[in-house]
């Protein structure tokens, strides 16, 4: 007999839709779903057991395993290795850098880092060859690269050339100097008072009698903002105790570097012993051509380049300028030579200069030219803005790369093969009889190296591909007389056209520095 009770707790424990599940019907242990019949399922599902959640190491737990003997001595010998080798790695760089060889640059003056540009003004002139006419120049000569003027031609023989109410013939040419002084010093142009040919010191008279008045004069040039005196060499009165009186008296007006006072010297044959004081002279103006009543071949002018460039004098610092007449096809290739040759260039208003100015003032338009065909004009106008251009491309070589200003030179021979209209065939090296007329040198500072090459003749040489094989191979062009060449360029491939220079830099460190 069933209890009422416990059927009411079945009855409530059930589902209502047990029936048609097939609840009573599950089999579970030890109960029949039906007459004879036992249970294979329990009647109430298990829960699941919760899954296991990963936790971090607590703060004391890292620190337990980390503070192990193990884990501490690996710590240390981490450390360890790594500054060992942070210490290896400087302990290197520093070797490096001690044991390279570097070029060690003396500090310039401004005369050594300047262009000088020499001139004789005619002070008495009007218009275009005037004193006004150069002042308004100026700006455009600063913009050019050139930092300093050689005024010649301003002071008379007679009766005392460093009278200075009487210097140039006439009384107004005072005035027009001082403004001039002034113009020069408003475009950042330093001006230097060519005394060469003068008589300072006046024949009959022991130097020391006049010295007083000498000295008095230079003081004056010196208080209008002169920045030295160019004299020659040829005068017997500059003794050295002459000298050391005109350094005592720059000492007082050089202040600061770029106020410093200087003495150029012209050399036009022996020096004088006491010209040859490094401590007396600052620059010698030395002429790369000798001087001719002719113009000089371009056989002549390649002995003289030879000349100056294996008997170059260490003493004092050079200022090259062109000296004797060249043919008018080796203007532009001096020119390179003169920029590029360790030292100061001095451009002559006669030989370099002139095309440049003139395009700036475009001369070529004035009234007697407007008869010129328009195809000659148009010619010479490509001509002078060549000028300009290379002119104006040696002038910012020379200032920004140092290899240039004061790095070292080195004289190179080379061989060469000669490309004429008779004979393509036929070669030719540089020291033979045949072909002296190629010439070429190396300016070096450092891992920076410019090559110099000159063809003085008139024919078209090709390097020899066996010349210089400790150089690069490989360089970039900087300039040229026909400013025609840019870019990239290659020894192997390179040949000279006739009266043509080129300076080229080269990428690669080569064995000639």
């Amino acid at each position: 007999m069933e209890h009422p009770e416990e059927t009411d707790i079945l009855t409530d424990r059930m589902p209502l839709d047990a029936g048609d599940t097939g609840y009573g019907s599950v089999v579970g242990p030890g109960l029949s779903g039906g007459v004879g019949g036992s249970e294979a399922a329990p009647l109430l599902i298990p829960e699941p057991e919760p899954a296991v959640r990963w936790q971090p190491l607590s703060k004391a737990e890292l620190e337990a395993v980390a503070g192990g003997p193990w884990w501490r001595r690996l710590r240390c010998y981490l450390v360890l290795l790594f500054w060992m080798a942070w210490l290896a790695m400087l302990a290197t760089s520093i070797a490096i850098i001690v044991t390279s060889p570097r070029p060690v640059a003396t500090p310039l003056r401004w005369w050594q880092k300047c262009l000088f540009h020499q001139l004789q003004p005619n002070m008495e002139a009007e218009g275009s060859g005037g004193i006004n006419a150069l002042c308004e120049q100026l700006p455009y000569f600063k913009s050019l690269g050139i930092g300093a003027l050689i005024l010649e031609g301003l002071f008379r023989k007679e009766p005392s050339p460093l009278n200075v109410t009487a210097s140039g013939g006439s009384l107004g040419t005072l005035p027009q100097i001082q403004h001039l002084l002034a113009e020069s010093n408003k475009a950042g142009l330093k001006v230097v008072l060519d005394f060469c040919k003068l008589d300072l010191y006046a024949a009959g008279n022991k130097p020391t009698n006049l010295s007083a008045p000498v000295e008095n004069s230079l003081q004056f040039w010196l208080e209008q903002g002169v920045a030295g005196f160019a004299i020659c060499d040829t005068d017997a009165a500059y003794s050295e105790k002459i000298l050391l009186k005109w350094r005592g008296l720059f000492r007082e007006f050089s202040t600061q570097e770029e106020e410093e006072r200087i003495v150029v010297v012209k050399q036009t044959q022996v020096f004088l012993p006491a010209l040859r004081n490094t401590t007396l002279v600052d620059v010698v103006m030395r002429s790369i051509l000798p001087s001719s009543p002719q113009p000089l071949s371009a056989q002549e002018v390649a002995n003289a380049i030879e000349t100056h460039l294996l008997t170059r004098e260490q003493d004092t610092w050079p200022s090259w300028t062109i000296g004797g007449e060249a043919p008018h096809e080796l203007k532009k290739l001096l020119l390179v030579l003169m920029m590029t040759l360790p030292g100061s260039p001095t451009i002559q208003y006669d030989e370099d200069i002139d095309q440049i100015q003139n395009a700036s003032l475009n001369i070529g338009s004035s009234h007697g030219q407007k008869n010129e065909p328009s195809d000659t004009h148009a010619d010479k106008e490509k001509a002078r803005r060549a000028a300009v251009a290379l002119f104006t491309s040696l002038s910012n070589s020379r200032a920004r790369e140092e290899a240039l200003l004061y790095g070292s030179f080195t004289f190179l021979p080379f061989n060469t093969s000669t490309n004429s209209s008779s004979s393509s065939s036929s070669n030719s090296t540089l020291s033979s009889p045949s072909s002296p007329t190629n010439l070429a040198f190396l300016r070096s500072w450092g891992c920076v190296h410019f090559l110099v090459l000159l063809n003085l003749g008139p024919e078209i040489h090709a390097l020899d591909p066996a010349w210089a094989p400790s150089l690069p191979e490989a360089g970039v062009f900087v300039s040229s007389t026909g400013m025609d060449r840019l870019g990239s360029m290659s020894l192997s491939t390179l040949e000279l056209q006739p009266h043509e220079a080129i300076v080229i830099k080269l990428f690669e460190t080569g064995s000639y520095s």
